[in-house]
């Protein structure tokens, strides 16, 4: 299938890691221009540029803490710079830090502010661009914004608000013909969940076990090029009259019987 995606531009937040680096490779499959704005420098990143780039890709990186507001206008002006263009924004980066209710007050402002403010200043400083192209935003929540986990209350929160911005800013932009959707990841091993597993338990490989057989669909994880296609997918013209949807790219691990486990 045609995505339609060849030499359209997208900025791709913590792209060279996890469930960003799946949507970059997507992205660049589908002959799309990529640029990563993230704050993980080093080989990681560097090996990824350098493979895409091999191939032919037109990837590039922005290196940088979006937790300011500066460096998102940054990564939006760099981005317009180098490529002419915006077509889409795939709002990715965030860690679960967890900050719950006994870490205080500062932390909970630090997690709400590391997992949420940028999404909101890069489709701010997105937008004109956005509208030129008549482009697609992507958030990626959690399905902790629906489900809970406990003892990650900032996160949480962010995410639930993900989901808030998500309807909110679809309804906002229709008359721009700018889709705005989110993709709801339960549980998929990335870098960041398998340092907590092997951080964390005694035996990670029997807690992996363990988690996998709770996923109704094979029970097994989601992984990050099943989230990239859907992601992929919605920031597509095959997905011209699809926005202010949440999507659950998770085995059926949110809504279907735990009787099937």
């Amino acid at each position: 299938m045609d995505l339609q995606l060849t030499d359209k531009v997208f900025i791709v937040t913590g792209g060279s890691k996890g469930i960003g680096e799946g949507i970059t490779r997507s992205l660049h499959a589908e002959g799309a221009s990529v640029m990563i704005a993230t704050r993980s420098e080093g080989a990681v990143t560097e090996h990824l540029l350098k493979e895409l780039r091999g191939e032919g890709g037109n990837v590039h990186v922005i290196y940088g803490d979006l937790d300011t507001s500066e460096q998102c206008k940054h990564v939006v002006a760099k981005t317009v710079e180098h490529f002419g263009r915006i077509d889409g924004l795939v709002n990715n980066a965030g860690v679960n830090d967890g900050a719950g209710l006994v870490s205080g007050p500062e932390a909970f402002r630090r997690s709400i502010r590391v997992n949420l403010f940028h999404y909101y200043d890069l489709v701010h400083y997105a937008l004109p661009w956005l509208k030129k192209s008549k482009g697609s935003v992507v958030n990626v929540s959690s399905k902790v914004a629906l489900t809970g986990q406990g003892g990650t209350s900032g996160y949480a929160a962010a995410k639930g608000a993900q989901l808030a911005l998500t309807r909110e800013w679809a309804a906002e932009l229709l008359p721009h013909s700018i889709r705005v959707n989110a993709v709801l990841p339960a549980e998929v091993m990335t870098p960041l969940y398998r340092k907590w597993l092997d951080s964390t338990f005694e035996n990670p490989m029997e807690k992996e076990r363990e988690i996998s057989a709770k996923i109704p669909l094979e029970k097994r994880m989601t992984t990050k090029s099943e989230m990239a296609a859907m992601v992929v997918f919605l920031l597509s013209g095959k997905s011209s009259h699809t926005t202010g949807q949440f999507l659950f790219v998770d085995g059926g691990y949110v809504h279907l019987d735990r009787s099937l486990t």
